[in-house]
């Protein structure tokens, strides 16, 4: 993602203005806009693509730092094998054990 340009800076009362205007840049641009009250930088807006960008590019972080700290765990030694948590889900959960052929 991108940072703020700085001239997409505008002030709450020039967007309810210019609502109309201020959405189709967005869009076009792909770039948030940063909303004052009284001269205080107080939101950020955004178009619905670039924000789910943004979202799914969190997620994928978060899944990452999840994975290396689950791997670390596992290199000290730390953690629960995988068929021992299986067996725990399938006994809380009162599932039938996995039928083998």
């Amino acid at each position: 993602m991108a940072s703020i340009d700085l001239n997409e800076i505008h002030s709450l009362s020039d967007f309810q203005r210019n609502a109309k205007q201020h959405i189709t840049q967005m869009k076009k641009s792909r770039r948030p806009i940063v909303l004052t009250v009284n001269g205080k930088a107080e939101m950020v807006g955004m178009d619905v693509a670039s924000y789910q960008k943004m979202v799914n590019a969190l997620e994928h972080a978060n899944s990452i730092v999840g994975i290396r700290l689950g791997v670390e765990s596992m290199e000290r030694g730390e953690g629960v094998p995988a068929r021992e948590v299986l067996e725990n889900l399938r006994k809380e959960f009162k599932l039938p054990k996995k039928r083998t052929k």
